[in-house]
């Protein structure tokens, strides 16, 4: 009640009655689906919760909406809906792929339930999203195409009923003559089921590099290490390059799979589908990106003794000015948070970014706004630390009772980031920061001291 109104209630108690209708009147009205819940879940959820997808229900609509609301409130207040993992608190707080949910919004779906999830006036209702098909290419339409550029498949799997975990590692030529510029990448499983045993899917390129800021050592038998391309998990299924950059494939280059399959519950072959969308000839890019792992840890670098957390830490050099693009965090069940910072060539520090509840069940890439990249000069050490709980305090431990080391299996350990670079040379970093600063409209004072 306002102060207005505790004044007239001391005169008589008639008038405090008509300044309360008045002030009910006044009210504003609950939130409704169709004007106000709707917009929120096509901006935020329906990507996952759409028929046919990933999710176990759908809302699209008010009818598939409404049983759920209860579930739905529960899931967003607790801001375990959508799933976004950041920190919120420290480091860069702009991404190009943000789907958490603003304050404003969160509040209006709660309001929205509090108020018994009215539905609303049907002519509110915006226009319906035009997903793809799930088995159908997410970019290619953007791109004016019906499909990517090149499309490179593992050789087929078939994981029987009940069948243990398995990894499978072909190898397959990309059948390129010629060096091309990626500006775009897709992945999936070639089929709806194959989803059920696809627990991921990592593409890495094996090539014959002359650039040294992507070269990788040699294997035993003398051949380049691949480098990291894109992965398929949940939460991630592809990513499109900043304007002016983009990745190299060169020609005779290979993709080496490393595919991990677990029980569908029923006999499924499947494969793994890459789509690589390249930028027109006489168009390319001038600034070259590359994926990084930096890693926490690596082999041998895990040990965890049981009821114990542990923090581990690892170091990554840039050989060269660069433009930082994405921070992937990646560990397994006894993951708990990690952190990518700057150590600069002046001794400064910076944290850019912290996840600070991790979930393997989710495998988010943080991809940084234009104006919110954070562009760092040669010499800088990205520090990368990652943090596990083997205790009960851990919901998703299976075990805190056991020593848990290094391995790819779901119930070992590891831990490292995917970070993509674009590199710049001096001038082009000159001309990078002077472009940032103008942007973020910075005073002559403030650009001195940056």
């Amino acid at each position: 009640m306002s102060r207005p109104s505790i004044r007239v209630a001391v005169i008589a108690s008639g008038v405090l009655l008509a300044a309360a209708g008045t002030a009910a009147a006044q009210a504003p009205a609950a939130p409704t689906f169709t004007k106000d819940i709707a917009p929120i879940f096509q901006a935020k959820c329906e990507a996952c919760h759409r028929p046919d997808s990933i999710a176990p229900m759908s809302l699209v609509t008010y009818e598939q909406s409404r049983p759920w609301a209860r579930s739905i409130k529960t899931r967003v207040a607790a801001r375990q809906m959508p799933p976004w993992h950041i920190d919120k608190t420290i480091g860069v707080q702009e991404f190009s792929n943000d789907r958490s949910l603003t304050d404003a919004e969160l509040a209006t779906i709660v309001k929205w339930v509090d108020a018994g999830a009215p539905k609303g006036d049907a002519r509110d209702m915006p226009k319906a999203v035009e997903w793809p098909t799930e088995q159908g290419w997410n970019y290619a339409k953007e791109f004016g195409q019906t499909e990517p550029d090149l499309i490179v498949k593992s050789t087929p799997w078939t994981h029987k009923a009940g069948a243990n975990d398995a990894w499978w590692k072909p190898v397959v030529p990309t059948g390129l003559t010629e060096a091309r510029w990626v500006r775009a990448i897709e992945i999936r499983p070639s089929t709806v089921k194959g989803r059920k045993i696809t627990h991921h899917a990592i593409a890495r390129l094996q090539q014959t590099e002359t650039d040294d800021l992507a070269t990788n050592p040699p294997d035993a038998n003398g051949n380049p290490l691949p480098g990291t391309f894109m992965e398929w998990a949940v939460g991630k299924q592809g990513e499109k390059m900043r304007p002016g950059s983009g990745k190299l494939m060169l020609p005779g280059s290979k993709i080496v799979w490393d595919i991990h399959y677990s029980n569908g519950g029923e006999e499924i072959t499947d494969q793994v589908e890459l789509g690589v969308y390249f930028y027109p000839k006489g168009q390319e890019p001038k600034l070259r990106q590359v994926l990084h792992l930096m890693g926490a840890t690596n082999a041998g670098g895990v040990d965890l003794p049981p009821n114990t957390v542990k923090a581990t830490e690892g170091y990554f050099v840039l050989r060269e000015n660069g433009r930082i693009e994405s921070f992937q965090p990646h560990m397994h069940l006894r993951g708990k948070a990690m952190s990518m910072e700057a150590i600069l060539p002046n001794g400064g520090t910076q944290v850019l970014s912290h996840v600070a509840e991790f979930n393997f069940n989710w495998h988010n890439t943080y991809v940084y706004a234009d104006n919110a990249a954070p562009l760092l000069p040669r010499g800088t050490i990205l520090k990368i630390t990652g943090w596990h709980d083997n205790t009960t305090a851990n919901r998703a431990n299976p075990d805190p009772n056991v020593w848990v080391g290094y391995g790819d299996r779901t119930v070992d350990e590891m831990a490292h980031a995917w970070v993509n670079v674009t590199y710049m040379n001096d001038e082009d970093y000159r001309a990078e920061v002077k472009a940032r600063r103008e942007a973020l409209g910075l005073t002559t004072s403030e650009r001195q001291q940056q």
